[in-house]
């Protein structure tokens, strides 16, 4: 596939191919670093074991190239198990409250909290959306983004 089109973004543009070679990557380990990024994934998963909702599955954290995504639910429950939390966090604010809470709290780090789909939000660093490919998009006037349900907290 990276031969097959002039450009070629992966990771949500993280990783930057042109003409098949690899031009730029980052990651937020090299980023954040190890004690950050633990700190973060700890306080995350402490603050899930004490949530008292409904029903956990297991994969409350997915640690990804550019970004964390975070699942109060799971990321191993079903598709019923799945619609039924999406039913009860639109009454129950809860991956908004935990957001606002982990906004406030690692401030410091300067991270993006993305609530998208059903069950989960992701993290990342300002500036790392899918946006981030831009810096290698000078020569266009006109680009198109397509996605589902991601919105602004």
């Amino acid at each position: 596939v990276i031969t097959d089109y002039d450009y070629v973004f992966s990771e949500n543009g993280l990783v930057a191919h042109k003409d098949g070679k690899l031009i730029g990557t980052q990651s937020l380990k090299t980023y954040l670093g190890d004690d950050q990024l633990k700190e973060f994934i700890n306080f995350t998963l402490h603050y899930i074991a004490d949530l008292d909702i409904p029903i956990k599955r297991g994969t409350f954290i997915e640690f990804r190239s550019g970004m964390i995504n975070v699942s109060p639910i799971g990321r191993n429950c079903s598709q019923e198990e799945r619609d039924d939390f999406e039913k009860y966090d639109k009454v129950h604010n809860v991956r908004p409250k935990m957001v606002s809470m982990l906004r406030e709290k690692f401030a410091h780090l300067n991270l993006t909290f993305s609530i998208g789909g059903q069950i989960s939000f992701d993290v990342f660093p300002h500036g790392w959306d899918k946006t981030y490919c831009l810096r290698y998009l000078d020569e266009f006037k006109e680009i198109h983004f397509f996605g589902d349900k991601t919105y602004k907290v």
